[in-house]
């Protein structure tokens, strides 16, 4: 039966630990980190901790890999032999123990804690390791298979990775976001070094892990955007980074999660095709697709940016932009969509309004240079939105929704598109968009090309704590 983990860690409660930065990996950039074990690494005992949120479902994708490429390895991956649940090897050579959680990892709103602690020299089967999801001892497998005692794992010509099971062509590459990746040489470590159950919400988060590291050990905590394969503890040693730049740097993570799109929304329409830590989304064939974000509101005043890829002259061909309530598919029941079009922006109302408006002369052509945004304001008596271009409102104080919007509602930023271009969001945890002058929220959340007007705030956990 499908089962879903519903204890993910959403970054909604305080920590009292903040995680400043993630890496977000690309599999269709090839995107990867790797580094060699050290020569005096434990062939037997070893702790890897780490919080991932996937963006991309159904595929067998990396989290951490420590072996030789081509032989048998530990592996600690999701699985397409057992959809999306997580797999577990601990192999070297041609000898492997292979494991599948019954638990299915896809909540694309969250971040996930794994630990996987190692000891072979134990003398009972299931003590030589033990994996640990958002706090909790994983007892159910679909299938387990235990390493012999005093197995011992490769250390000659074996690499540790993230990302992919090889740098070179990238398979099982790895697509979202992953932060506070700890890797503790020659000992068995208890899953409550790195994380704690808050005692209010019973949510497992972060706290700092004060132990040692051992000979071979390392950290990476992606904060130094020039030297994102930085090492700061155990040998020092650094990793190699594949296809990953600066701009891989993200601010999403396990303690303020950011809105991205989302797979799992079940829509008349196909879904649009997401990637780049899911705020990329491409249309592609004859048909009308759709996007949704993650995070739905239904009260506050909330602000995202927008560009889209190959506009040139004076129409974006089926491109629509905007957001809707959580009952409608973009077509019926509340939903605004922004379009453009011979020289005019133009808006469609569906719930007690159908056709479209015309803003008026927006100030000629669209084009891929343009930043657009949308600011949403849900907590006024007459809700209403304002549309940006490069930073100027295109519409004045705003549009007032129609009535059909006035009763509390969830609404979600939503896209679609009739094979159209593809469209760059920005909630401001990650972007692939090119950000000049690096404008936040005024709580100093999110990464946007224009500041949010006074009192509009990014789509995070912390501010939905305060505003949400």
């Amino acid at each position: 039966m499908e089962t879903l983990q519903r204890t993910a860690n959403r970054g909604s409660v305080s920590t009292g630990y903040d995680i400043d930065n993630s890496l977000k990996l690309e599999d269709d950039n090839t995107e990867n980190l790797y580094r060699a074990l050290n020569g005096s690494t434990s062939t037997t005992k070893f702790t890897v901790s780490m919080w991932f949120k996937r963006t991309e479902l159904g595929a067998t994708q990396l989290l951490y890999m420590r072996g030789v490429a081509g032989n048998e390895a530990v592996f600690l991956r999701t699985s397409t032999e057992v959809n999306d649940a997580l797999q577990v090897d601990i192999g070297a050579s041609s000898t492997n123990s292979r494991s599948y959680t019954s638990q299915l990892l896809r909540d694309t709103s969250a971040w996930y804690h794994v630990v996987l602690a190692v000891d072979t020299t134990q003398s009972t089967a299931t003590d030589r390791f033990k994996l640990y999801l958002n706090g909790n001892l994983i007892t159910d497998f679909a299938s387990r298979n235990n390493p012999a005692e005093d197995f011992a794992m490769e250390v000659s010509s074996a690499k540790h990775r993230h990302g992919a099971y090889n740098d070179t062509d990238g398979f099982a590459g790895y697509c979202g976001y992953i932060a506070e990746c700890h890797y503790v040489d020659g000992s068995q470590v208890a899953q409550t070094e790195f994380g704690e159950f808050d005692d209010d919400t019973g949510i497992w988060k972060p706290k700092a892990y004060t132990g040692s590291y051992g000979t071979g050990g390392y950290y990476l905590d992606f904060s130094d955007s020039s030297a994102l394969g930085n090492n700061s503890a155990g040998d020092g040693t650094d990793f190699t980074l594949n296809n990953i730049s600066a701009a891989d740097q993200a601010t999403d993570t396990p303690t303020n999660n950011f809105c991205t799109w989302s797979p799992l929304w079940a829509e008349p329409r196909a879904n649009g095709t997401i990637s780049e830590g899911a705020t990329q989304v491409a249309w592609g064939g004859n048909a009308w697709k759709i996007a949704r974000s993650s995070i739905a509101v239904s009260k506050g005043r909330w602000y995202w940016e927008i560009k889209g890829a190959n506009v040139t002259g004076d129409t974006w061909n089926n491109n629509l932009f905007g957001f809707a309530s959580t009952e409608s598919d973009g077509q019926t029941g509340p939903s605004v969509l922004l379009g453009y079009s011979t020289g005019n922006y133009y808006y469609r109302v569906a719930g007690s309004q159908t056709g479209q408006d015309n803003f008026g002369n927006a100030g000629g052509a669209w084009s891929s240079s343009d930043t657009f945004a949308i600011a949403l304001d849900l907590e006024s008596s007459t809700k209403k939105f304002i549309l940006y271009r490069n930073g100027s409102a295109v519409n004045g104080t705003g549009t007032d929704l129609v009535s059909a919007f006035q009763t509390e509602q969830f609404f979600t930023a939503y896209a679609t598109a009739y094979n159209g271009d593809t469209q760059f969001l920005n909630w401001g945890g990650y972007t692939v968009n090119t950000i000049s002058s690096a404008a936040s929220d005024a709580n100093g959340y999110g990464t946007f090309e224009y500041a949010p007007p006074s009192g509009y705030y990014a789509i995070c956990t912390k501010n939905l704590a305060e505003f949400g």
